[in-house]
């Protein structure tokens, strides 16, 4: 495993971890919002182990990322943090990736497929709707929380609240005890509301979306995604029953195959496609 650092397009050094063979098929494992790259650690060290080359960032204001020192709301748009992976992209000097985006990593990601889709092979998301609109209140109730409750008590009850996995109750805990309430505040208003349907509605490659059947807050706005996306040539949809929010953590071994078994589709196509050239 070996950290890397760059600086992002407005100057902030920006860390992701880079395993697996340099000339493996690339991945990228992106996390959400309070999380950071260590969610996937042991992902990442199985998938590399397969031959895969796995990129896992910490995204701005996480993990051992760097932060603006303004922590402006526009310094975590959307844009700009889907701008940051695309110079992830270039630092590591990989052209295309498979992306596996969690909540706010699979918001990025249909970022990225409306400013360059040519840098996905192919895209699978969990815990990610494709729009959303929720309360202007919301973002502003992390810092009141973390305030009332300080940061070991409120990562705790997230932790619980997210997985009923002891293990990963006590690794996600861990990292939202370091997470700054001010990025979480700032992401959240970006993020609150967007739709980002038609970016996924015309992107070429294929597309999957795990769905966990625990996701309980995210499952209540897929809906208008699925409804959206059935038309969709190269989508599909797949069923993590006993998955959470975080189904990584809670089914390992599911999401693991359901991705392989993707990928394997995706590479299958592809030679068929050349093979036809």
């Amino acid at each position: 495993m070996t950290q890397k650092t760059f600086l992002a397009g407005d100057g902030v050094e920006l860390v992701y971890e880079d395993l697996g063979p340099a000339e493996g098929e690339p991945v990228v494992l992106c996390h959400g919002l309070a999380a950071a790259g260590v969610q996937f650690r042991a992902d990442a060290d199985y998938f590399a182990s397969r031959g895969y080359r796995v990129l896992v960032p910490d995204l701005r204001g996480h993990g051992h990322s760097g932060a603006p020192a303004s922590m402006s709301d526009e310094d975590f748009s959307i844009t700009r943090m889907a701008t940051d992976l695309i110079e992830m992209l270039d630092h590591a000097g990989l052209a295309a990736v498979h992306w596996v985006g969690n909540s706010l990593g699979g918001i990025l990601a249909l970022a990225i497929l409306g400013i360059a889709p040519e840098r996905l092979k192919s895209l699978a998301t969990y815990g990610t709707a494709y729009t959303l609109a929720l309360p202007s209140f919301l973002p502003h109730l992390l810092p009141l929380v973390y305030g009332a409750l300080g940061p070991k008590l409120t990562a705790e009850l997230t932790a619980r609240s997210t997985t009923s996995n002891a293990e990963a109750q006590r690794l996600i805990a861990s990292v939202l005890r370091d997470f700054s309430p001010q990025a979480g505040k700032a992401v959240g208003a970006n993020v609150r509301r967007y739709d980002l349907i038609a970016n996924a509605k015309a992107y070429k490659g294929p597309i999957l979306l795990m769905r966990g059947g625990l996701d309980h807050g995210v499952n209540r706005a897929l809906p208008v995604t699925l409804e959206a996306m059935a038309d969709h040539p190269d989508f599909r949809l797949r069923h993590l029953p006993k998955g959470g929010h975080v189904a990584n953590l809670d089914v390992p071994d599911q999401f693991r195959s359901t991705l392989e078994e993707f990928w394997r589709e995706v590479d299958a196509r592809t030679e068929g496609e050349s093979a036809r050239a």
